[in-house]
């Protein structure tokens, strides 16, 4: 079978230039963006029956803009004037610049790591003597918790948003050659809108390990693993796919 429409589980990227296009024109493939999951904030209730004081914290730890955008949210809705001693790890560069949204950048103790979780506790293992704050997601990686259990440092998880599955009643079918997941959460949601969804000729491509497990558990068979050796990224994986596929 030919490979001549594909649809993201994503939002569409912004601007004109993105490897999907390039892939769609390389290919003329018809290649559709829709966002399965969705991010829904907890209430100021719920944060308050946590019993959590942020003004108890002297730093806070961002592995995502989601906990950027959500621990600013609840201190907002809470009335709480974050002090301008607060300090602030930060996963990445690009998260630590996304916090010009809500301070005054070159004016606050920023710290941020390269991507990875590990670069971050080092960095971290270096403030020892702070009260660390790490906002997260309900699904978080607890292998983020075991490296701050590790270095023995004071942290606390507080839970301020969390993923759920988006409204796709919309689509009136599922209709594409290929569906493309990057989340557990993704697929979840294609059964949770789609309860009698089929596979039949359907390929389906994920990227990442947990989701390619979620995906198998659920009973789909899997045609793209991404990231591979040869392909770390998901566009230059289905490249290969749909050169291999349309060849037949």
């Amino acid at each position: 079978m030919k490979i001549k429409t594909i649809l993201v589980s994503q939002p569409k990227p912004e601007g004109d230039k993105s490897p999907y296009f390039d892939l769609g024109d390389k290919h003329k493939l018809k290649i559709d963006f829709r966002p399965f999951i969705h991010v829904e904030g907890i209430s100021t209730k719920e944060f308050r029956q946590s019993k959590i004081n942020i003004l108890d914290f002297t730093a806070v730890i961002f592995t995502s803009r989601n906990a950027v955008d959500h621990f600013f949210r609840i201190c907002e809705d809470m009335r709480i004037l974050v002090p301008s001693t607060m300090k602030y790890f930060c996963i990445s560069e690009s998260t630590a610049f996304y916090l010009q949204k809500y301070v005054v950048y070159r004016k606050r103790k920023i710290f941020y790591g390269k991507s990875i979780f590990k670069n971050l506790i080092d960095i971290i293992k270096k403030h020892k003597e702070n009260n660390f704050l790490m906002p997260c997601s309900v699904i978080h990686k607890q292998e983020y918790q075991d490296m701050l259990q590790a270095i023995e440092i004071n942290y606390t998880n507080t839970i301020l948003y969390k993923t759920v599955a988006s409204d796709l009643s919309d689509l009136a079918d599922l209709k594409y050659d290929m569906l493309v997941f990057f989340s557990p959460s993704g697929v979840k949601s294609l059964f949770k809108n789609f309860p009698d969804f089929e596979q039949k000729h359907t390929c389906i491509a994920t990227f990442g390990a947990t989701t390619a497990k979620a995906a198998t558990d659920s009973g789909l068979k899997l045609d793209v693993e991404a990231p591979m050796p040869k392909a770390p990224s998901m566009t230059m994986a289905l490249d290969q796919f749909v050169i291999k596929m349309n060849k037949k």
